[in-house]
């Protein structure tokens, strides 16, 4: 095609998809594994605040978590199954509007936080065996009066560009189940911002979540969480679409540590135990839900 005899933003247009095009087929020719063997690197997605799942302790700090203790695992297991003496991690800190995009293009090969597991993402992407499973909820000040999901009607609810949550609070609108004004922070810690400082009366999120978020706030006995769920919903490793080399070795290594016991420890470690920054203590027992995806591994979407 000559780019000569086109209008200059038509032209301009086309090359900025041709290149982003090159860029998803780079990640793809001869797969994830071909990739990171050429580069001796692997790219990590992760977060700055998903306390406990990924999240930074400092600004120059790597990420730290479950889902990230996780994804270590699945790099040991990459770098044994490509012979390698020594494999770099690379972190990209995600969020969730663009982790999808940046996955699919390779800028990164594994998003390690916490994704729900879709079945519309799962048209553009795929996912390891779920690890956790939460409740959508929502954080309020005890003092706010506040005790179910029907007291939010009139209210203002913070939320997360880009998340689930958001989407079935308005799913809930519609419905004419709850009406609230909708408040949308730019990240999980900017939408718990939002809580704290009074400008938003409710902060609905995953309940763990809420939970590391409250657990580290200033003042942790101002908050509380409702009884009341949304929806439950399953998180999962987000990896590209048709790399079935790739995905065996990422499942092979996550149900391993489930059949193994292992994901039990990781799970007593950051849920049950005193974590950084503060040493506090979630004390968020396993639920049903997650034992039983540890019993009967899937990577079945909601």
């Amino acid at each position: 095609m000559d780019f000569r005899k086109l209008p200059l933003a038509r032209a301009l247009a086309l090359g900025l998809a041709l290149a982003f095009a090159g860029g998803a087929a780079s990640a793809q020719d001869g797969g994830t594994l071909q990739k990171i063997k050429d580069s001796g690197t692997i790219q990590i997605g992760a977060r700055d605040s998903q306390i406990p799942f990924s999240y930074k302790l400092s600004a120059d700090s790597a990420p730290i978590g479950f889902t990230n203790d996780i994804c270590l695992k699945i790099v040991d297991a990459v770098k044994a199954k490509l012979g390698l003496a020594k494999l770099e991690v690379r972190y990209t800190m995600l969020n969730s509007t663009n982790r999808i995009p940046l996955l699919q293009n390779g800028t990164v090969d594994l998003d390690c936080a916490t994704t729900t597991n879709t079945t519309q993402r799962q048209a553009q992407v795929d996912f390891a065996p779920s690890h956790f499973v939460t409740n959508i909820t929502a954080a309020v000040k005890k003092a706010s009066g506040i005790n179910s999901l029907a007291d939010l009607n009139g209210k203002n609810v913070a939320t997360v560009s880009g998340s689930t949550s958001i989407q079935l609070l308005r799913g809930a609108r519609k419905n004419g189940t709850i009406e609230v004004n909708e408040i949308a922070g730019k990240d999980t810690s900017d939408g718990f911002l939002l809580l704290s400082t009074g400008r938003a009366d409710a902060y609905v999120l995953d309940d763990v979540q809420l939970a590391g978020m409250v657990a580290s706030a200033t003042n942790p006995g101002e908050y509380k969480l409702l009884k009341e769920s949304l929806r439950q919903e399953p998180y999962g490793i987000m990896l590209r679409k048709d790399d079935p080399q790739f995905k065996a070795l990422v499942d092979e290594t996550v149900t391993g540590l489930m059949k193994s016991g292992a994901i039990e420890q990781l799970y007593t470690k950051w849920f049950m135990s005193p974590i950084p920054p503060k040493n506090a203590n979630l004390n968020f027992p396993m639920s049903d839900a997650v034992r039983e995806i540890y019993k009967n591994p899937n990577n079945k979407g909601v």
